[in-house]
């Protein structure tokens, strides 16, 4: 049983917030660098700051629309709650957020329309929780849903049991720690000023070269934090995704999210 079975307007509201959320992230690699736009380069974020929320109030809102019940939503605010107190424990040192597993699991238990919900909700909860309110939050949330949605994605979730899930969501956990320390990079690496020439955003050079530079920039800052991030993400997961897969199970069983409600006379 899935929590939310998505609709067509979900599907649409997803692919939606999706594809602004691609542009957000990544529209300073294809500015020509004559265009103007790159003179805006430090005000973008803040309007897509602005935007991110509301396209994500409208898909959390389509999805209710089309599933979310009273049963649902109380998963999600134990399972957020969860997550957003997990976050802190490692204080972002050296990459250690065991909330990424959680988010991985839930999304595989629950569904990707679920886990996108989640995903965004519980990195709000903990930027709440830990002051990390800024323009860069709504990215936050919306990687973070990206990655419990994929969770959500993979194949085998009616079938596949035992070890070979877990490795499978293992994997999974890995990848999607390192794509998300990546998809955040790109968003703040395009606003730093004084970079080495070797590692810094050059408005309106070829994609190719300013790829290069990203990389070289990644691999300089941020590979510290992404690889124990999915270290840490993979360990809990084989040694603890079990036992919390059957417990999620044995609740959305308990829940029958997709059980009708009848009303009987007498």
């Amino acid at each position: 049983m899935r929590a939310v079975r998505l609709g067509p307007r979900s599907v649409v509201a997803l692919a939606l917030v999706s594809a602004i959320g691609v542009v957000a992230f990544g529209w300073p690699l294809f500015a020509p660098g004559d265009s103007g736009i790159t003179t805006h380069a430090a005000d973008a974020p803040w309007l897509f700051a602005a935007l991110l929320p509301l396209l994500l109030a409208v898909v959390v809102a389509t999805i209710a629309d089309t599933g979310l019940d009273a049963k649902a939503i109380a998963m999600l605010g134990v399972l957020a709650a969860a997550g957003a107190a997990l976050r802190p424990l490692g204080a972002g040192t050296a990459g250690i957020e065991p909330m990424f597993f959680l988010m991985v699991l839930s999304g595989r238990v629950l569904g990707p329309g679920f886990g996108f919900v989640l995903g965004a909700v519980s990195m709000f909860a903990s930027a709440l929780l830990t002051g990390g309110v800024g323009p860069w939050m709504p990215f936050q949330m919306l990687a973070m849903g990206w990655v419990a949605m994929g969770a959500g994605l993979l194949p085998g979730a009616a079938r596949l049991r035992g070890r070979a899930e877990s490795l499978l969501l293992a994997g999974y956990g890995a990848v999607a720690s390192v794509a998300y320390g990546t998809a955040m990079n790109l968003q703040g690496w395009t606003l730093m000023q004084g970079m080495a020439s070797g590692i810094s955003y050059v408005p309106g050079d070829p994609l190719d070269e300013n790829l290069a530079r990203f990389v070289a920039y990644c691999l300089a800052t941020s590979l510290g934090w992404d690889l124990p991030r999915a270290v840490v993400t993979m360990v809990l997961t084989l040694t603890l995704g079990g036992a919390i897969l059957r417990a999620l199970r044995r609740a959305t069983r308990r829940a029958a999210f997709d059980a009708p409600v009848a009303f009987e006379d007498g």
